[in-house]
């Protein structure tokens, strides 16, 4: 079979013609499907993203079976994983692997973890979040399975094809996987939303196992150590999954300016972003930067004030389903994908509209 790549412009009206680099014949093959899920968690609860990749299993096959695996030490990753177990009816098992060596996400200790359970589960798919954390341990676990990972996935049309963002999501990639098992897929959790359950909906809570670690190996830990954990101490929404956000550029200038940036996020119940140039500049720390090598945002609502939208920040953000730019500069990048545009200084209409917004409740 040979592999196929299709691209598609990621216009505001997208290209009508569609190349592609082969001709080949699709055999229909039937196949078991099950799905190993790397879950993230945090303070008792599986993160969002994981949950998002739950969307995305469901995508590859609807008789998917599907399990949660998740890492770590304490009453937390107990309470994580009941907590998951109840959390949806396409979840088959949730496994446990309960032990200090894996308290911290590390690369090196994850990814013998994720080829220990493969080798005794022999799944088809494993999927992660395109995350920090999926962006870390799964192409090292990929290269001790020995298979090519695809990343970055943003939409599944079938068990085994995939479409991608390239060229720094100027355009759409649809690759056919022609590898041996696990594929092996990195999504974005903004592309596929959390399923919801109907509150009178009843099922039976997943199994929940206990991944048996006695041949876990531990020749590569030591390689890399865990530090520190930093975060800001905000009641600000989470940048990735806030229904708002509120990005600010270069153009504020200082650090002093994006509190200003603060106080409309805070009027409007939104998340803090900012642009690579910003980042650089240390107006603010490199958790809020949105773009390709940041955090990939896709809100109901998303304001930039003095965004000049480069490629690479674009590449972040232009799947929000409004976006609303304000720039002094007419020309700027960013009005060519804004629904909304206002050429005008933004140290004039962010007072203006502190002034006018009322105090969220």
């Amino acid at each position: 079979m040979s592999s196929v790549m299709i691209l598609k412009s990621l216009k505001k009206k997208p290209l009508q013609t569609t190349f592609i680099s082969q001709s080949y014949t699709i055999k229909s093959v039937s196949r078991y499907v099950s799905t190993l899920i790397l879950g993230e968690h945090e303070g008792g609860h599986v993160k969002q993203s994981s949950y998002s990749a739950i969307t995305a299993a469901r995508s590859i096959s609807e008789q998917n079976s599907i399990s949660l695996l998740l890492a770590g030490s304490g009453p937390s990753i107990h309470k994580a994983a009941s907590h998951a177990a109840s959390f949806h009816p396409s979840i088959s098992q949730v496994l446990v692997a309960d032990t200090d060596k894996l308290s911290h996400p590390l690369a090196e200790a994850w990814a013998e973890l994720v080829h220990l359970v493969q080798k005794k589960g022999g799944y088809s798919h494993i999927i992660a979040p395109s995350n920090s954390f999926g962006k870390n341990v799964l192409p090292r676990a990929a290269a001790l399975l020995d298979v090519s990972p695809i990343t970055d996935v943003n939409d599944i049309s079938g068990s085994q094809v995939y479409v991608r963002p390239i060229y720094a999501g100027n355009a759409l990639c649809t690759v056919r996987y022609t590898g041996a098992d696990p594929c092996m897929l990195t999504i974005r959790p903004t592309s596929f939303p959390v399923l919801h359950i109907s509150s009178d909906s009843k099922w039976d809570a997943a199994p929940v196992s206990q991944v048996d670690l006695s041949t876990y190996s531990e020749d590569t830990l030591g390689k890399s150590r865990y530090l520190k954990h930093t975060s800001q101490d905000t009641e600000r929404p989470d940048l990735g999954s806030a229904r708002v956000v509120v990005t600010g550029g270069r153009a504020l200038k200082s650090a002093e300016n994006f509190r200003l940036l603060e106080k409309l996020a805070e009027k409007l119940g939104a998340a803090v972003g900012a642009t690579r140039a910003a980042v650089d500049a240390g107006f603010v720390p490199n958790e809020l930067q949105v773009g390709q090598t940041g955090k990939i945002v896709a809100p109901e609502l998303y304001m930039a004030f003095g965004v000049s939208g480069a490629i690479q920040h674009l590449a972040g953000m232009r799947d929000s389903k409004v976006i609303v730019a304000v720039n002094k500069d007419a020309d700027s990048p960013i009005f060519q994908v804004a629904d909304y545009g206002l050429v005008a200084d933004l140290f004039d209409v962010i007072p203006q509209l502190l002034e006018k917004l009322p105090q969220k409740k």
